[in-house]
């Protein structure tokens, strides 16, 4: 079938409770409502089903992981196939025995899942311990078919990567979606606070510009501090968007409260941006050797 010209998505800011099941509920509750106000896709943000446990090393934290498909998947799947609305999942999950990934899985509006993306970019920071948890994603970068079209996912520190972007859009999506767990040490956010979060801004509409693509993004809110992590916590900062292709903020949510944003896309405005901005026609693929090497040191290469 021909990808729908026009259609609603929706990404769920939330913030998340220590209890799995609580978040599941709630998320699912959300992903309803979404599909209520005519919402064909919904979002949710990275690791939903948990506070965002990466602020310290802990063996334990790997008990929340779970397979795919499982139950997270089996019961938004549920909903999916309700509702008739297409969902990106992110999931904590469980391929093997000390074997997990950060991971989002496509629900299409069936039920079924329509593919898993493991996150490429992994993240060893202050607080955001993820190195020690997740295996960098060995699936590339990939989009998929889905009810309202091709659509791509990639997760949070995938962000800053454009290399990821341009990937998924040549892949043909038409929707990059960019769930995160995203935010401010509390130490930090006086001095260097908004400067963050506008970079964050930027680089994602960046990618829809230079993509010609729609660029969704949805964060979590709330401050959380794992016990027995060092520091004041994370103060989760919001702000889910949606970007059009020409890098326009056509939806936006605040940086503290829970939301859902709904957001419309309109492939035809797509195709219009890409006919006055050819960025793919004109690609220098011939010129761009080196990409696939970590850095081009002068005294080995001239």
């Amino acid at each position: 079938m021909p990808p729908e010209r026009h259609f609603r998505l929706a990404l769920v800011q939330m913030a998340c409770s220590p209890d799995p099941e609580e978040n599941l509920r709630r998320a699912g509750a959300r992903v309803e409502e979404a599909a209520e106000a005519g919402a064909r896709i919904v979002c949710l943000p990275e690791l939903f089903r948990s506070q965002y446990f990466c602020q310290r090393e802990d063996h334990a934290s790997f008990d929340l992981a779970e397979a795919v498909p499982g139950p997270t998947t089996e019961a938004l799947g549920k909903i999916a196939r309700l509702r008739k609305v297409a969902i990106v999942a992110p999931i904590f999950e469980r391929r093997a025995a000390g074997l997990y990934h950060n991971s989002a899985a496509i629900i299409d509006s069936g039920g079924q899942v329509a593919g898993v993306y493991r996150k490429m970019h992994i993240p060893d920071d202050p607080a955001y311990y993820e190195k020690f948890y997740f295996t960098p994603g060995d699936r590339g970068f990939s989009a998929f078919e889905t009810s309202v079209g091709r659509i791509a996912t990639l997760i949070c520190w995938d962000q800053w990567f454009p290399e990821g972007a341009r990937l998924a859009a040549l892949e043909g999506a038409n929707v990059l979606f960019y769930p995160t767990a995203i935010g401010w040490h509390p130490e930090e956010k006086e001095q260097s606070g908004t400067a963050q979060r506008d970079a964050w801004r930027t680089i994602q509409r960046a990618h829809a510009i230079a993509n010609g693509v729609y660029v969704a993004v949805v964060n979590r809110v709330g401050h959380e501090r794992i016990p027995g992590a060092l520091g004041k916590g994370i103060e989760f900062w919001g702000s889910s968007f949606l970007s059009d292709p020409f890098g326009i903020v056509t939806a936006e949510a605040s940086a503290d409260r829970e939301e859902i944003l709904v957001g419309e896309v309109d492939l035809d405005h797509l195709e219009e941006v890409r006919r006055n901005w050819p960025f793919l026609r004109d690609r220098r693929i011939d010129a761009y050797h080196g990409l696939d090497q970590r850095f081009l040191d002068k005294g080995l290469n001239h």
